[in-house]
């Protein structure tokens, strides 16, 4: 057992070596292939490679879509009979391949360079048919394997992956892509669930009192609803206060309907912003105790947001 685990901390020992050697390599060509991409507002960056570098490929293709790059995978092979035709002079081939001379890629190359095709090649062998047919060349260093062979592509494949993250976030940083637009590409699962807003979830029908209201109107205003709260608000139309069915039974006597909302009302409310993270309101809730937020702007009301809403969302 110890023998195995010392040996995979090798293996990734020698792939964090790898990651490192790139980063000390990196340099302008790296500067030239995101503006270059960048420019190509109307395309798409076109990721191909073949076996090992091609599962990469369609890796860093899923990442550069996921934050505002539109981008597709093209397998070389299937490139050469027919699928050529998905390439136009609007897109960037981002093609990887260590040696750079694979069979498979030379027809994809050759089409591109007829057609005026950018491509951006990430490849170890600047004397490679790749290198030279490209538009620019990110050149990673000579490095082995993690295979006791320096045979299965390892190091190497890391070290692409990492290439292509750092090309999918400058674009994203290039762009100012922001958490809402991350928001509109990814609505599913668990990453759409942390990007809900208050303003997703809220209702905008919220039971609202003046603060001079008698409690009949309260009752009314409350039963109308259905939310088991009503704000009240200043002659200002600014919340101040807010009555819950609990203040309702805590301060319920025999003269409680010739009172007024602001005599009965729990003054300063937890009141949040329709922008802010919908997760973020569920802590509110769950550390007060609390099962509705009152959504303001400006300190006046536009919006109510319940647990229950939370809750159907699968936030809490």
């Amino acid at each position: 057992m110890s023998s195995d685990l010392e040996y995979a901390k090798s293996i990734l020992k020698q792939e964090i070596a790898g990651l490192e050697a790139m980063y000390w390599s990196l340099d302008s060509s790296f500067v030239s292939a995101v503006d270059l991409i960048f420019k190509k507002k109307e395309g798409h960056v076109i990721v191909s490679g073949m076996g090992k570098p091609g599962h990469i490929g369609r890796k860093i293709s899923a990442t550069l879509s996921s934050v505002g790059t539109p981008s597709f995978f093209l397998h070389p092979a299937e490139a050469s009979h027919g699928d050529l035709g998905e390439i136009s002079d609007k897109d960037v081939l981002l093609v990887l391949s260590l040696s750079g001379n694979t069979q498979e890629l030379i027809p994809m190359l050759s089409y591109a360079n007829r057609f005026g095709i950018d491509i951006v090649a990430v490849t170890a062998n600047s004397e490679s048919i790749l290198a030279k047919s490209a538009s620019v060349v990110i050149l990673m260093p000579n490095i082995n394997e993690a295979c006791p062979y320096n045979l299965a592509p390892t190091t190497t494949t890391t070290m692409m992956l990492a290439v292509g993250d750092a090309l999918a976030l400058s674009l994203l940083n290039k762009k100012s892509f922001t958490r809402d637009d991350f928001k509109n590409l990814h609505p599913g699962g668990a990453l759409g669930k942390r990007l809900l807003k208050v303003s997703d979830l809220m209702h905008t029908d919220t039971p609202i009192i003046e603060e001079n209201a008698s409690m009949k109107d309260v009752l009314i205003e409350m039963t109308n609803k259905s939310f088991g709260c009503a704000c009240v608000i200043s002659n200002k139309g600014k919340i101040i206060g807010i009555i819950t069915d609990g203040d309702l039974r805590r301060k319920i006597d025999s003269d409680f309907l010739n009172k007024t909302a602001a005599e009965i009302m729990t003054p300063d409310p937890k009141v949040v912003s329709e922008d802010m993270f919908a997760q973020e309101a569920v802590k509110i809730m769950n550390k007060h105790s609390i099962t509705s937020l009152l959504v303001g702007k400006d300190q006046k009301p536009c919006g109510i947001i319940h647990i229950h809403d939370c809750l159907r969302a699968g936030l809490a």
